[in-house]
């Protein structure tokens, strides 16, 4: 009898345990402080009905809109009413892709950073010769080049770049 009331007790504070350590407790909006509530205003009436992670969330990303200067939170505007008029079909291919990109491991990110920066730096006609022969190809040619472009010193790259 004592075995079985000692393994219902620890299932119990087993179960109350993974509870308290699966997510951060949820914050009552009148614990927020005022410069929170006023950047959060908002979610006011749902604040309660939101899980606790998500909240933190709101949370963060209010403390970022604070520090930000008034330039950066115009295009931070500009990027989210911009983001609000793609159609849903192409918003969950950017969340999908992004969440691949964040699967990568760190060197393969920075590498496709580095390649990012690389193609905004280039000249804007330069960049649309590039994508009108990347579409172009078909999914073949285009892993073929990426294998041969990748062995490229930088001056047949550009040479490649500026064919007709």
């Amino acid at each position: 009898m004592r075995k079985r009331i000692a393994s219902v007790t620890v299932a119990w504070l087993l179960l109350a345990a993974s509870l308290a350590w699966g997510e951060p407790p949820a914050t009552p909006w009148e614990r927020l402080t005022p410069e929170e509530r006023q950047t959060l205003k908002p979610f006011e009436g749902r604040w309660e009905s939101l899980p606790p992670e998500r909240q933190e969330r709101l949370r963060r990303g209010a403390e970022r809109w604070r520090t930000m200067t008034p330039e950066q939170r115009k295009d931070a505007r500009e990027r989210s009413r911009r983001w609000q008029e793609l159609p849903p079909e192409q918003r969950e291919r950017i969340r999908n892709r992004a969440e691949e990109f964040g699967k990568l491991p760190p060197a393969e990110q920075e590498r496709i950073r580095q390649k990012y920066r690389w193609f905004k730096e280039l000249p804007p006609e330069e960049r649309r010769v590039l994508r009108e022969k990347w579409r172009g190809l078909d999914r073949e040619e285009r892993n073929k080049l990426r294998e041969r472009y990748r062995t490229m010193t930088p001056e047949e790259k550009r040479d490649y770049l500026n064919k007709p």
